[in-house]
């Protein structure tokens, strides 16, 4: 049983190392406690589009560095609900649905300037933001102080236990 990282690089404004970020999401998912089968997609795009999500979704103008979207377990019905998918007399068992825990999304652009900002380089700020993503799909935020405080201790946490920089 794994945890599949759908991967995709849909921006050509920096290099991206698709394989090592997957085994960084991965880690970070599995030390959140997502067990068994599970899909989260990891998705670099541009500018443009990282804007037009932000706008949708946060109602906010221009790019960000990175968004998540967690997909939401809902309950399975009680009782036997017509069409509902259980296993009726002689239908065989159906193999293990895997859980859909969300979608992060990344723009390694503002990423980039992030950096820069940040005085560290582009790996660590892309670390860094996916382990962000997974703590949100995982129900972590940082509205209030005290919350913002304990995330980011966790993000800490998860890059010093996963995460070696290149510069290293």
């Amino acid at each position: 049983m794994s945890i599949d990282i759908y991967a995709a690089d849909e921006q050509a404004d920096q290099k991206i190392d698709l394989e090592r970020w997957i085994e960084l999401c991965r880690a970070a998912l599995s030390d959140e406690g997502v067990r068994g089968l599970a899909e989260v997609s990891l998705i670099f795009t541009s500018d443009a589009t990282m804007a037009d999500l932000n706008e949708q979704f946060m109602g906010k103008k221009g790019p960000t560095d990175v968004l998540s979207f967690p997909i939401d377990a809902e309950p399975d019905p009680t009782g036997r609900v017509p069409d509902a998918g259980g296993t009726g007399p002689g239908e065989p068992p159906t193999p293990e649905i895997p859980q859909l825990v969300g979608d992060i999304v990344i723009c390694p652009s503002v990423a980039a300037a992030n950096a820069v900002e940040h005085e560290c380089s582009f790996d660590d700020e892309i670390a860094l933001l996916i382990v962000h993503g997974v703590l949100h799909l995982r129900g972590w935020d940082h509205v209030l102080d005290e919350e913002a405080e304990r995330m980011e201790a966790r993000e800490r946490e998860l890059l010093a236990r996963h995460y070696r920089s290149s510069a290293s």
